[in-house]
């Protein structure tokens, strides 16, 4: 992949920036950006440019629509999209529903966007497991009050959360706790890295963060709110 170096850990990427450092390294959206930019720009060709193009005539072509060729159909695509007369999604809308976002879908090679470039989706709840030291199971009695049990419960996961980051886990996840890690995923994914046996297991994870694990960094705190 030929791209600028990744961010190095001091660099103060937005948790939108993380997210797409992730999924422009993922090669299957690379491949439909292509697909997708040789489309568009055959059908500028064809009606011009926006602003100034002819969309009563790019409207009725059917290039301008998803999904991609060779593409399966969006299983189920929610929130905003800009559908056509019959209920078609217009490409680039298919684009956004399929990987997370609601701009132009952006070249894989453009590093750190703006915030005038993103704008993420709202994220899925994540259906990955819970790693093994994250994860205490609670149990409650509803045949008894509730209030005494909520306050144990309570107590028990702080004190949880105390004991992780006694052992040097973060607790909870944070973009400024998570970008070392992060930073050592991307030079990885970009060869960057010797992928030997000891960080073998951090390869397997920063391409599952590249598949979809990127939608997972839209649920922590962004960095300009996690001193706040």
């Amino acid at each position: 992949m030929n791209s600028e170096p990744p961010p190095a850990p001091g660099d103060a990427l937005t948790r939108d920036q993380w997210a797409w450092e992730f999924l422009r390294r993922n090669p299957d959206y690379r491949r439909d950006y292509q697909a997708f930019i040789a489309i568009w720009r055959a059908l500028e060709a064809d009606y011009g440019s926006p602003p100034q193009r002819n969309f009563s005539r790019w409207k009725q072509d059917a290039r301008a629509y998803g999904p991609l060729p060779g593409n399966a159909e969006i299983a189920a695509p929610e929130g905003e999209l800009c559908m056509g007369e019959d209920e078609r999604v217009l490409l680039e809308c298919w684009m956004g529903a399929k990987w997370g976002f609601y701009k132009f879908p952006l070249d894989p090679e453009r590093v750190a966007p703006g915030p005038d470039e993103l704008s993420w989706r709202p994220p899925p709840e994540s259906d990955s497991e819970v790693e093994a030291p994250y994860r205490l199971d609670l149990t409650f009695n509803l045949s008894l009050p509730l209030p005494p049990q909520l306050e144990a419960a309570k107590f028990r996961l702080v004190s949880r959360a105390s004991e992780l980051r006694r052992q040097g886990l973060a607790a909870p996840k944070t973009v400024a706790n998570q970008r070392e890690r992060w930073t050592r995923m991307l030079r990885l994914l970009d060869g960057n890295e010797s992928p030997n046996a000891e960080n073998a297991a951090l390869l397997n994870e920063a391409r599952r963060m590249a598949e979809r694990g990127y939608l997972d960094i839209l649920h922590l705190a962004d960095a300009s709110t996690e001193t706040k």
